[in-house]
């Protein structure tokens, strides 16, 4: 590869300075500390959901919100732990344990750098919109089922999947009901969602974890809390990494770094949507998270992605520069070091009530139904990506909608490939079209393209035909063709021929004459003169070649 050009690549994926133009600089230091203020409470909450302890939670929300504020590819993102990516960490911490998750947040991280560096990132805008939206909805329930063991203070549920754990829980609850816990969690998720409608600008996450802390202190309530959390930030540290589990670990990692692809490119686009004057760079934005998540890791982080419900508070608050991710992180550092006691009293159904709630606003109904109800072809892709979500796994469930979405567009265009006879010119059947057909000569113009979900159905209707001496092919109006293509037309005049029919084609154009003649379809045509340039050409051939016109 051209020295050169692999030089300008890189230059093109680090910082630079028009990343910290000075404007607005005081807005972004009061919207980082808004964003610090709402991300407490999710980071925790993510932390203890993922399995990783609260602490992982927030030194992801500190660590990752400044590297991939510096490093990231969009002015006003914020990144952290996400309810998305606890999804996929769950079934790593039961097989492997907390070192294994940090070994998967590394090889996440060099992947996610990898595809920053092949340019990856622009790909994003051709992920069909019923599976981002299938997706999203899967990953909100998935989500609520895996708070419900902690929302009903059960702490002994079990279960293979999410939702077998959450039915094992309410059977729990059932014969030993606590409603102190399931109260707390409710009430977190109805101050913060009524809050919320009332006041958007509120912190009411916070507000309400605080409320339902100082309830269970002040009554002495019996719930499980979080528990004393360190005060400050680990050292840097790197005995978890073992070789010999990196191949064990690599389909974990290969999906962590999807989802952190996926989430933080979408969050960027929305964001830019958000914004005014607002343009991520893709292949930066990979490039952060990629450094983000190699840098987590060895602080005992979880792997992390960029948050649409944190960039789109810091947003609102008026962020236009970097400033306020990266004050965002401070402001986190500030808290660690100052309360970390008293986050430790935090009871777990609290956070528990945070993530439903937060499960609950990820999923705008009115936009399932608009999208479901569009065509069948859109609902059974949204429908079939949520399914698998909840089912299987997140890159599943986007493989599978991306395929099912890929199977039923290639199925449209196939159907808007015709071949018909039509008039030689516009308008109905001339006096020329007539005697063509009396003469036993039929055009038939193929339009659309011509491919392998097509080919079958083209062999079918151009091979069906009777008492036809010269059948000419009008090829300029073909889209596409393929080998599969190629291979069927060639057949398709074989049998042709077989039946005494000469066929004549007509108006090729070059990229389509480079396929046929890889596969010498045209090259006995073209032999015999049975190939021209225009239909006109072809017609005064044809006639030369019936015996009652000679």
């Amino acid at each position: 590869m051209n020295p050169t050009l692999v030089r300008q690549r890189a230059l093109a994926l680090l910082p630079r300075r028009s990343d910290w133009a000075r404007r607005g600089w005081r807005a972004d230091l009061q919207a980082g500390v808004t964003v610090a203020v709402v991300a407490l409470p999710l980071a925790l909450a993510f932390g203890v959901a993922s399995g990783m302890g609260a602490r992982a939670g927030l030194v992801t929300a500190i660590i990752a919100g400044a590297v991939a504020a510096v490093f990231g590819g969009s002015n006003v993102q914020v990144s952290g732990p996400t309810g998305a990516m606890t999804v996929v960490l769950i079934p790593v911490v039961h097989r492997f344990g907390t070192q294994g998750v940090l070994l998967v947040g590394l090889l996440a991280g060099v992947l996610l750098v990898a595809m920053a560096a092949g340019g990856l990132g622009k790909f994003i805008k051709f992920l069909p919109a019923p599976v981002v939206e299938g997706f999203t909805a899967g990953i909100a329930a998935v989500i609520a089922l895996q708070q419900v063991p902690a929302a009903l203070g059960i702490t002994d549920a079990h279960g293979s999947t999410v939702w077998r754990s959450a039915a094992d829980a309410i059977v729990h609850f059932a014969a030993r009901p606590h409603w102190t816990a399931a109260g707390l969690a409710v009430g977190v998720a109805a101050v913060m969602l009524i809050g919320g409608r009332w006041r958007p600008a509120w912190p009411f996450s916070l507000i309400a974890v605080a409320a339902a802390t100082t309830l269970a202190a002040l009554t002495g309530a019996d719930v499980t809390t979080i528990g004393p959390l360190p005060a400050g930030l680990p050292t840097p540290s790197v005995s978890f990494i073992d070789p010999g589990a990196i191949t064990a670990l690599l389909p974990a990692a290969a999906a962590v770094a999807t989802l952190a692809a996926l989430e933080s490119l979408l969050s960027a686009t929305v964001a830019d949507a958000m914004s005014v004057g607002q343009q991520h760079h893709p292949d930066r934005e990979l490039f952060g998270q990629g450094l983000a998540n190699l840098t987590v890791p060895l602080f005992g982080g979880m792997p992390a992605t960029a948050a649409i419900a944190r960039t789109a508070v810091n947003v609102r608050s008026g962020a236009t520069t970097r400033l306020a991710a990266l004050t965002h992180a401070v402001a986190l550092t500030a808290i660690v070091l100052a309360a970390a006691p008293l986050v430790g009293r935090i009871p777990l159904a609290a956070l528990a009530g945070v993530l439903l709630a937060t499960a609950v606003r990820m999923v705008e109904a009115s936009a399932l139904l608009a999208m479901a109800r569009t065509t069948r072809r859109d609902g059974l892709v949204l429908v079939a990506t949520f399914v698998t979500t909840i089912a299987l796994d997140l890159v599943t469930a986007v493989a599978v909608g991306v395929g099912i979405a890929v199977i039923l567009a290639l199925r449209a265009v196939a159907r808007s490939a015709r071949i018909d006879q039509v008039p030689l010119e516009a308008g109905d059947h001339s006096v020329e079209e007539q005697r063509l057909i009396q003469e036993h000569i039929v055009a038939y113009r193929i339009d659309g393209p011509l491919f392998f979900a097509a080919a079958y159905r083209f062999l079918i209707e151009l091979t069906d035909v009777a008492d036809v001496r010269v059948i000419i092919l009008r090829m300029s109006r073909v889209t596409t063709i393929d080998a599969t293509g190629a291979q069927v037309l060639r057949e398709a005049i074989t049998r042709l021929q077989h039946r005494g029919i000469t066929v004549l084609i007509s108006g090729i154009s070059a990229p389509h004459e480079q396929v046929l003649a890889a596969l010498g379809v045209a090259d006995q045509l073209r032999h015999d003169g049975l190939v021209f340039d225009d239909t006109p050409s072809a017609i005064n051939h044809a006639r030369t070649l019936l015996p009652d016109r000679r």
